[in-house]
């Protein structure tokens, strides 16, 4: 597989997102959290593919714990680089700089803990709003407990301000055939230029991309006839709607990894088999944007979703 330099670090191009290993995660779950001999199979099978990173956070269950673990019991821990992100808790308001440093030592702290780490390799903010704390975190980084610092965000004004600020070595950003938000904006040209890595989310709209027509909530029903499109695109090319989703943003100049969530075997090898693909030719590329008429946020950040029934 592919690998991307990033500082110090050799990033694969494909990382290993970890949500639903803490949690029931995604608008097309319907499997559930994956057993933990689940989760150790398809780290074992990620690495044994070239998968050398996997994203995490803090605030994703008991997926910590989980990688920990299994990074132990497979001998993995100085192999693979964690990305994980602070504690979503941290409050909007202005906090004393000894407070901002002790929550954020304290939410570092414990994602040690559970990782097994000495270290956390990369380490971000959840949300925009707590880039704020910055400072506390380079502190850290300071003292040998933190890599590299950055942040999670998800509209390309805050990624451009923050690009900008020169504190950010790495950004998270969601992008997709839905979505060009980020693109339109320059936000990867920029990261490039400014040598900040791009770790890409979200490139299936958290399973929206293949939910059952009738199973889409009717707020985010607009997205049916784009997808009409894009399948059609995809049938024209002979590859599967997947397949055209992850060639699109592996097209996209200046990103770094790519994001993508499994829960079982069968989907981690598929991913694999897909990365192993070329990017989507230019042309293929311009009709996919042609195709896509600008989505509201309603159904472009998953924030601003009606909640997920049970099934």
């Amino acid at each position: 597989m592919k690998a991307n330099p990033f500082a110090d670090l050799k990033l694969s191009q494909m990382m290993l997102g970890t949500a639903q290993f803490g949690l029931s995660y995604g608008i097309a779950n319907r499997s559930g959290q994956p057993s933990y001999e689940t989760v150790r199979d398809i780290i074992a099978c990620a690495y044994q593919g070239g998968v050398t990173c996997l994203d995490t956070a803090a605030g994703y269950g008991t997926s910590e714990e989980v990688i920990g673990k299994a990074l132990s019991e497979l001998g993995l821990q100085d192999k693979v680089v964690v990305i994980t992100k602070i504690m979503r808790h941290l409050p909007h308001k202005n906090i004393s700089s000894k407070d901002a440093d002790n929550l954020v030592r304290d939410s570092v702290l414990l994602s040690l803990k559970r990782l097994r780490l000495k270290k956390l390799p990369v380490c971000l903010f959840h949300a925009e709003e707590r880039f704020r704390y910055i400072e506390s975190l380079l502190k850290l980084k300071e003292k040998g407990l933190v890599g590299h610092a950055g942040v999670s965000v998800m509209t390309p004004e805050a990624a451009d301000q923050i690009i900008s600020s020169g504190f950010a070595e790495a950004i998270q950003i969601p992008t997709n055939i839905f979505d060009f938000r980020f693109t339109k904006k320059g936000i990867f040209q920029k990261a490039k230029r400014r040598k900040v890595a791009v770790f890409v989310r979200s490139i299936y709209l958290q399973g929206l991309l293949f939910l059952k027509d009738k199973a889409i909530p009717s707020q985010l029903k607009k997205v049916i006839p784009v997808r009409k499109k894009l399948q059609s695109l995809a049938d024209e090319a002979g590859i599967s709607l997947a397949e055209l989703a992850l060639r699109y943003v592996l097209g996209i100049s200046g990103l770094t990894s790519v994001v993508i969530g499994v829960d079982s075997l069968e989907q981690m090898r598929q991913n694999l088999s897909l990365f192993a693909k070329r990017p989507l030719n230019p042309g293929l590329m311009k009709r996919i944007s042609d195709a896509v008429p600008a989505l509201p946020n309603t159904i472009l950040m998953p924030n601003k979703w009606p909640p997920k029934r049970e099934p």
